[in-house]
């Protein structure tokens, strides 16, 4: 049988597959349980939470990039900050940036149960200000992205310059549960489709989308 080179190949994830995935991620520490349920006892507001996969793998790409200084926009109630910090390497830190104090002490319980609130500084303010008030010294690891979406590319451009060549920067949600990829798009949809034409056309980097949840696109400094 013939078959297109373009043909689509990532596999439609039933329900089957998808806890077959999650099955060959590392499995939930105590922690991340907790964590996971406390944060699904919030309702609608849960759906902010990342998957554990994607946790996982935040966790992976930290320790291969041996990260010790990690900036992180949208921190919710701390599952991808714990999944950072997780892999930093010793002496590592975690700045992560919020403005709910209510979500975020949900976050620094399950730090301090995990042993690695040492390693975590949260900042609650507008993540811009936050940034802006950084050194511009490009010595940043790694960042993930994953706040509002509207204000994406301007936390964009004030976390590239501070990003080491050969450093990583992971932006979440770009696929906005498909609407993204909607020429009409509208709202946080247009907002995500526009932040991704930017990247794509940002000479600073290298990158790519992939399909990891509601979409991970992941860029290398150059």
């Amino acid at each position: 049988m013939n078959r297109s080179p373009d043909e689509v190949k990532t596999v439609p994830l039933t329900p089957d597959v998808y806890a077959y995935l999650v099955a060959q991620a590392e499995p939930r520490t105590a922690v991340q349980q907790r964590l996971a349920e406390r944060t699904r006892g919030l309702g609608a507001a849960a759906v902010m939470q990342v998957p554990h996969e994607q946790a996982v793998f935040l966790t992976l790409l930290a320790r291969i990039t041996a990260a010790r200084r990690i900036i992180e926009v949208g921190t919710f109630t701390g599952s991808s900050t714990l999944a950072l910090a997780t892999g930093l390497a010793p002496g590592g830190r975690v700045l992560t940036c919020d403005v709910s104090k209510e979500w975020t002490d949900i976050a620094q319980e399950a730090w301090r149960e995990a042993g690695v609130a040492e390693r975590i500084e949260l900042r609650l303010a507008p993540a811009l200000d936050t940034l802006r008030s950084l050194p511009p010294d490009p010595v940043t690891d790694l960042v993930f992205l994953d706040a509002d979406k509207t204000g994406y590319r301007a936390y964009w451009e004030e976390l590239v310059p501070r990003v080491r060549p050969g450093g990583l920067l992971l932006a979440d949600n770009t696929l906005y549960g498909g609407a993204a990829a909607d020429p009409g798009a509208e709202g946080n949809a247009l907002a995500v489709r526009e932040f991704n034409a930017h990247v794509r056309a940002d000479g600073r980097v290298e990158s790519v989308l992939l399909p990891v949840a509601d979409g991970l696109t992941l860029a290398r400094k150059r």
